[in-house]
């Protein structure tokens, strides 16, 4: 039985590759934390597209970021959080939708709760997803200056499922249980 040792040229192009996939690993981390805190400023727009099935519906979201593919991540953070706190208005036969939360105070009274809803692999990306594999139009990608873009993405909502997450959870109350 015979071992064999490594060369030390094996060992460099080893740690060579280890060097590489902890620098990549790292600069996704760095690319999150810089996303989070650019949605943490809630700074997009949010307008329908269209009425989907089962409760559902589509909305365009316009994130803005420094970076095009951080931005369309983002988007579907931000559609949910619109479908919340914003809702929208009407646009031709598509009519408005009034935000789940009535209570402006709702982020601050439940932080804990929305912090770790809105948090990368939250329980937001139940009630979301991309229209079109999220591709982005040739109209939708506006270059603002200073390395900003403001980057419009279709996005679906699952509404009715996202009030009633909401519900069990006690954020929102029922629409049976009167104001």
């Amino acid at each position: 039985m015979r071992i064999q040792f490594l060369t030390k040229r094996d060992g460099i192009l080893l740690l060579f590759i280890f060097f590489i996939a902890i620098q990549s690993a790292n600069a996704q981390k760095h690319k999150q934390k810089k996303a989070d805190e650019e949605t943490a400023v809630w700074r997009y727009e949010i307008k329908p597209v269209g009425i989907g099935t089962e409760g559902s519906y589509e909305v365009k979201v316009w994130s803005y970021s420094k970076s095009v593919k951080v931005a369309a991540e983002q988007s579907k953070k931000n559609a949910v959080h619109g479908i919340i706190f914003k809702g929208f208005s009407s646009s031709g036969r598509i009519p408005g939708q009034q935000a789940l939360a009535r209570d402006p105070e709702l982020y601050q009274k439940n932080a804990a709760f929305f912090d770790d809803f809105f948090k990368q692999g939250g329980d937001y990306l139940k009630f979301v997803m991309l229209a079109d594999n999220g591709n982005i139009g040739p109209g939708d990608r506006i270059y603002l200056g200073r390395r900003e873009f403001k980057i419009g993405v279709v996005v679906v909502v699952k509404v009715d499922a996202l009030r009633k997450y909401l519900e069990s959870k006690g954020i929102i109350k029922s629409l049976s249980s009167g104001f």
